[in-house]
């Protein structure tokens, strides 16, 4: 994605399919001055317009049926368009499923001259993007997180200095390419362009981590309904992804079954009475449970919030050691000040927080989006962290390397050709 200019006001609309939702923001980037919280980002941000709609045609993050997913995200856009009274050509696309990966790798190159140049920093850049990724796998980020010289790292800014052989730490990010093709079909058939493809985690790290949690080590848990996802960030930069089809969705099939209800009886529950907190009163406490039959004659059944919490909190439980798990292997673990944050819809379940700093050994909180002007009562909650995140991801474009392709802009003409082709077929 080319950066947004730091001078210059921008539109930007980011659409985040989920397994529960879809979200389409459209918002205007107005160029501001250093923030104390948010120092990192260059432009404020203005929600333009909101649409978002139950999610169809999807599980786990992944697209299950093209027709239904297709139309869930044309009634989203379309309410972000005409909220916003803005028409889109492009989105920025975030990506929970494909089993996200991260992979760490360092380049050294030798120092054409004295100094380091602009023209050293690039071939080491360009090394790293050579690097291999595996067949089957698409990459979503590649960046720098750190620089050496001699051997030596730790390094900020590196033009200028001495050195015999400089060296260049790379972050990438991979996911199933068959899952992020089969995303970016389903908005291409919306006659829309998709700018770039983003991990979910780290966007929601962009909206709902402060620039002093980033620097002294966070790691971002997003709790959806069919995925778990979580962004490691370590002295400000992103230095790790990962994530599992485990998500709130289980939490329900459990109370579904575990109550013999309905699937959308037992997500209201969840929803109101859910809880992985255990009280005096809850055994005395009753909530009624409509039954699996229309059927009038056959009489509601009543749990008690005990119940409830004897159902959910396995599954919770199972969840946050998981996210331990996969953490363990990360930076995140060296380092005993970070602390964990928790964003998505299944991270509003009554005590999770203080469930999770117990088996993460962390202090938690629950992460909201951060520094958005305009954005309604009904959208600020840790469910819309990623949605958010992806109209604060242009300020951080320019983080990422990518090597150009030289075929990319010869084939603008046939691409747009062959759009408007695909169009005509499907309308015609």
């Amino acid at each position: 994605m080319r950066p947004v200019s730091p001078r210059r006001t921008a539109i930007v609309a980011g659409l985040d399919i989920g397994t529960s939702k879809i979200v389409c923001m459209i918002a205007l980037l107005r160029p501001q001055g250093p923030q104390d919280v948010l120092r990192r980002r260059s432009h404020g941000i203005e929600i333009l317009g909101v649409g978002h709609t139950e999610s169809r045609g999807m599980k786990a993050g992944a697209v299950i049926n093209l027709a239904e997913a297709e139309q869930a995200v044309r009634h989203a856009v379309d309410l972000a368009e005409r909220d916003a009274s803005v028409q889109l050509q492009s989105v920025v696309l975030s990506v929970s499923s494909g089993r996200p990966a991260s992979e760490s790798y360092a380049v050294n190159v030798n120092v054409a001259g004295s100094g380091v140049t602009d023209g050293d920093v690039a071939r080491a850049l360009a090394a790293g993007c050579n690097h291999s990724v595996r067949a089957g796998r698409i990459m979503l980020h590649s960046m720098p997180i750190g620089y050496s010289l001699d051997g030596v790292r730790g390094v900020g800014e590196p033009r200028g200095m001495l050195a015999r052989e400089f060296g260049v730490d790379m972050h990438v990010v991979t996911a199933d390419v068959a899952a992020a093709r089969n995303l970016m079909l389903v908005v291409e058939r919306c006659h829309l362009e998709v700018e770039t493809m983003v991990a979910s985690s780290y966007v929601a790290g962009l909206s709902a981590i402060a620039d002093d949690e980033a620097d002294l080590g966070a790691a971002v848990i997003d709790l959806g309904a069919g995925t778990t996802t979580m962004a490691v960030f370590s002295s400000g930069r992103f230095t790790c992804a990962d994530g599992f089809a485990l998500g709130g969705n289980h939490i329900t099939m459990d109370l579904a079954r575990g109550l013999n209800a309905r699937i959308s009886d037992a997500e209201r529950i969840k929803t109101f009475y859910g809880s992985v907190l255990a009280g005096g009163s809850d055994e005395r406490d009753m909530i009624t449970v409509p039954a699996v039959s229309d059927d009038d004659r056959e009489p509601p059944q009543f749990v008690s919030r005990a119940s409830l919490v004897r159902i959910i909190k396995p599954r919770v439980e199972e969840i946050l050691e998981m996210v331990r798990d996969r953490l363990a292997a990360s930076p995140f673990a060296s380092d005993p000040r970070a602390r964990a944050i928790l964003t998505g819809g299944g991270s509003q379940l009554t005590g999770l927080p203080e469930l999770a700093a117990r088996i993460l050994n962390r202090p938690v909180r629950i992460g909201r989006p951060l520094g958005m002007a305009g954005l309604p009562d009904a959208t600020k909650g840790p469910a819309f962290a990623v949605a958010t995140g992806l109209l604060v991801y242009p300020q951080a474009a320019h983080l990422e390397h990518f090597e150009p392709r030289r075929t990319r802009h010869m084939m603008t003409g046939t691409g747009y050709i062959a759009r408007v082709g695909r169009w005509l077929r499907e309308s015609f």
